[in-house]
């Protein structure tokens, strides 16, 4: 019975009930999101039957005891994360379950998005948003038999990212670049933006996207229910790429898709592997988008990526970073420098994320 049941919210900085529901997601075959913000607790008595987060404006970490499911439970606990996102300022929510959750879920307003079999399935709260940008997309759409499209985090824009637009950019009638939007890069999403741009006058036939939450970031991907991290790596290109591919290139035309070949980092080979077989395979119902690999640019015999930067940045050593970036992401890591001087920060500077692109 729900009569008895207490609602509790617990921050991260709450030690001792954080504890507690590590031990009560593990108890249910869940990892806990580090993530997460704040957590909404189900307790009757002193025992904890069931949790959820909010990790911005994604739903994750949803855990019901057994022994109360079917209780009505789910429902509530959910309108209780509804309630704390709207709190938050977030209304466009998303969520990652199990694919046996999509049910339960579907009765608390969510929809399905895409899915691995089996595995995990991306919901959100509107039936229309995501056909609603896509609309919104196609009324940026451009003549031409090649259009290309880039997705990059630009974390921080690099000369690597300037020469593969430009090199893309001379394929293509028309080409398209998304930037990955979530806030879990190094440098902020707006000042990446504004990098990109500077770092990209002069090409006429480039459009620059606003962020999207349709482009996702790895970084975002939950693994908590995914044990073993190959199969989570797997999970976010299927999910990430059938979304690319089924609705946002069909909107703009788009295709082709350019990306920098990677000659070092296995992650990222590999990914660029399985973005060839969910961009090409014919399994999918939607166009076929071509994908093209394009040589890094390289400076002193080693290709130039964001990671290197961020490196010779994290080691203090900004006299070698200084040849690898354009002269507005030099400026830009300037002021920073100038203002780490003056107001020292403890935050190191993150630790490579894997992936140019």
């Amino acid at each position: 019975m729900l009569g008895d049941a207490v609602f509790n919210r617990v921050k991260r900085s709450d030690h001792k009930n954080i504890a507690a529901i590590n031990a009560f997601l593990r108890s249910n075959d869940l990892n806990i999101d580090t993530t997460v913000e704040v957590f909404i607790t189900v307790t009757q008595g002193e025992q904890l039957v069931a949790c959820g987060g909010i990790a911005e404006n994604i739903i994750k970490c949803v855990a019901i005891s057994p022994k109360m499911r079917g209780e009505g439970l789910a429902l509530s606990l959910a309108t209780e994360l509804v309630n704390l996102a709207y709190e938050r300022h977030h209304t466009q929510l998303f969520i990652y379950t199990k694919v046996q959750n999509e049910t339960l879920f579907r009765q608390c307003g969510f929809y399905p998005i895409a899915s691995v079999p089996g595995i995990v399935v991306l919901m959100e709260n509107s039936p229309c948003r995501l056909k609603r940008y896509a609309a919104q997309l196609a009324s940026q759409r451009q003549p031409g038999d090649t259009i290309g499209s880039i997705v990059m985090n630009a974390n921080p824009f690099t000369r690597g990212h300037q020469y593969l637009v430009r090199e893309a950019a001379a394929r293509c009638d028309w080409l398209h670049l998304f930037l990955v939007k979530e806030n879990t890069s190094r440098f902020p999403y707006e000042d990446r933006r504004n990098l990109v741009l500077k770092g990209t006058e002069g090409i006429t036939n480039l459009t620059v996207h606003e962020g999207s939450q349709y482009v996702i970031s790895r970084a975002t991907f939950p693994c908590y229910f995914i044990k073993e991290q190959g199969v989570a790596d797997d999970c976010y290109t299927e999910i990430d790429l059938k979304i690319f591919r089924q609705y946002l290139a069909p909107a703009l035309g788009i295709t082709h898709r350019f990306v920098g070949n990677e000659p070092f980092c296995a992650v990222t080979a590999k990914y660029n592997r399985d973005m060839r077989f969910w961009l090409e395979t014919p399994a999918l119902p939607s166009p076929v988008i071509d994908l093209v690999e394009i040589e890094r640019l390289q400076y002193q015999g080693t290709a130039i990526s964001a990671s290197w930067v961020r490196k010779l940045l994290a080691a203090g050593d900004f006299h070698a970073a200084a040849p690898l970036v354009p002269k507005d992401t030099l400026y830009y890591l300037q002021d920073l420098q100038a203002q780490r001087r003056a107001k020292p920060v403890p935050q190191e500077f993150e630790s490579a994320q894997s992936g140019e692109q």
